[in-house]
């Protein structure tokens, strides 16, 4: 018996190429593909030039409103000019204090008027809470704002912003507004300061009469002075 004949890969893709060129002539797909690639393609169309005369400046004061605030004038957006840094500006007529004539007092001064201040301290009654405040520049000058111990505060002053009342050594009293956030005194001790002519190295003692209210003594700076002149 006689063996069949094998046929490659080759002679297989040639017999299907003369298959294909042989349908492709039955259908004129041939000539198709030729009168496309013949035919050219169109040329777009020129553009229109538009004469474009000079833009007119848009009116903004015709803008669209809402009708909640059609009958009201419109908004009028002008940047204002901003002051520069380092110059402050003065409000009321009032000018910016002159601080530089500012008395200092000296350590040993100091230490004599907060040792006379512990002094009479240890003398008052235990019942009523009291404290030692020395005084610097930024309670009787300046910002006066006078801090008060925190611990102080939080066991025996008011929780909440209050008048509290400063009773002298000669019964006169003054009001200065307690801030309880900050614990210290704001509004008000400027007067008490400036009528007593509190010092820096001053010493006061503050002793908590009522709840309200706060008996002070004064130990002046000045008198340790007067001591080592006698």
């Amino acid at each position: 018996m006689v063996a069949p004949k094998k046929i490659n890969y080759e002679e297989t893709r040639l017999l299907r190429l003369e298959e294909n060129k042989k349908r492709m002539a039955e259908l004129n797909l041939t000539v198709l593909a030729q009168s496309l690639r013949t035919t050219t393609t169109p040329k777009p169309s020129p553009m229109k030039k538009v004469n474009r005369g000079p833009r007119k400046p848009v009116d903004l004061s015709t803008v669209r409103r809402s009708s909640r605030v059609a009958d009201k004038p419109p908004q009028v957006y002008k940047e204002e000019p901003v002051e520069p840094l380092g110059r402050r500006r003065s409000y009321g007529g009032n000018r910016v204090r002159d601080l530089t004539g500012r008395v200092y007092a000296s350590d040993e001064d100091r230490e004599y008027a907060s040792g006379r201040a512990d002094e009479l301290h240890s003398t008052l009654e235990p019942g009523f809470p009291s404290f030692v405040k020395p005084m610097l520049q930024s309670h009787v000058s300046g910002g006066f704002w006078l801090g008060l111990p925190v611990h102080f505060c939080k066991q025996n002053l008011p929780k909440r912003d209050e008048f509290m009342t400063l009773v002298d050594e000669d019964g006169d009293e003054w009001q200065a507004k307690y801030l309880p956030r900050k614990t210290g005194l704001s509004g008000g001790w400027k007067g008490f300061a400036e009528a007593h002519e509190l010092a820096d190295g001053d010493a006061l003692v503050f002793q908590l009469i009522k709840w309200d209210t706060f008996k002070v003594y004064i130990i002046r700076v000045n008198q340790a002075e007067d001591s080592n002149e006698a």
